[in-house]
């Protein structure tokens, strides 16, 4: 049985101060949560001290973001040794704004998965496709583009700590979510995939979250689906009564 995963994607919000709240009253709502892995993922800038919020809580501190590269001359970034440090379990990989606004790219994605799962972070990928390539039918093509780019040379026995996160970018940040039928289609295609890639064993362990304008009204419904395993919540993990709504979706 695969334990739900539901991480809250802060983005760029909240100061040092506001994330500490944030946090706090986060920790406060899920107590006693068992049925579902909660993971949050502040801006850099706040880790640290919501690390020490969430100490000795059911909630596991991630990231936004990283480079491949232990150390070295790369002015802005932050390494895998930084987020472990600070005491990181997870870090989002590849995320459609990432890829949108950065450059982000398969090639990157691919040596960010293999540089977290080295050091021992979770990495959460995200695939997903835009409205563009939706409506022209691409949709397929693109997830499986984004996956098998993402997971190149990735072993079989590193699979069970990697986080696959279907994220149709036309839902994200426009009130516009996936029905669950068309979240499940793709999220299926996504478990056939992994199959194909490495084994059917494989793909019944991993985990695939939706993501893309998850909201209380509609995490039910999500979650009922047969491959959808979790959520990857953006606004709504902003509010901590909303987030925990989300994580208290069978409660």
């Amino acid at each position: 049985m695969r334990k739900p995963i539901i991480a809250g994607n802060w983005k760029m919000f909240k100061t040092i101060s506001e994330a500490k709240t944030l946090a706090s009253e986060i920790v406060e709502g899920v107590k006693g949560v068992e049925g579902a892995e909660i993971v949050i993922c502040p801006p850099f800038t706040a880790l640290s001290e919501v690390s020490k919020v969430i100490k000795n809580s059911n909630v596991i501190l991630g990231a936004q973001n990283m480079h491949w590269e232990k150390e070295g001359a790369y002015t802005g970034e932050i390494s895998r040794n930084f987020l472990f440090d600070i005491g990181c379990q997870y870090v989002i990989i590849g995320h459609s704004e990432r890829r949108q606004y950065f450059g982000e790219t398969n090639k990157t994605c691919n040596l960010k998965v293999k540089s977290a799962l080295e050091f021992g972070l979770k990495p959460i990928l995200c695939v997903g496709e835009t409205l563009a390539e939706r409506e022209s039918g691409k949709t397929f093509e693109i997830v499986e583009n984004h996956l098998k780019g993402g997971l190149k040379e990735i072993p079989p026995e590193k699979m069970k700590c990697v986080v696959i996160a279907y994220e149709p970018v036309w839902a994200i940040g426009t009130g516009k979510t996936a029905t669950p039928e068309q979240a499940e289609e793709v999220q299926k295609y996504i478990r056939k995939l992994v199959a194909e890639i490495y084994s059917e064993k494989i793909a019944e362990e991993i985990r695939i979250q939706y993501g893309g304008s998850v909201k209380p009204e509609n995490i039910k419904d999500l979650m009922a689906q047969p491959d959808i395993d979790g959520a990857l919540v953006g606004g709504a993990s902003l509010k901590a009564e909303t987030f925990v709504k989300i994580v208290r979706f069978n409660l």
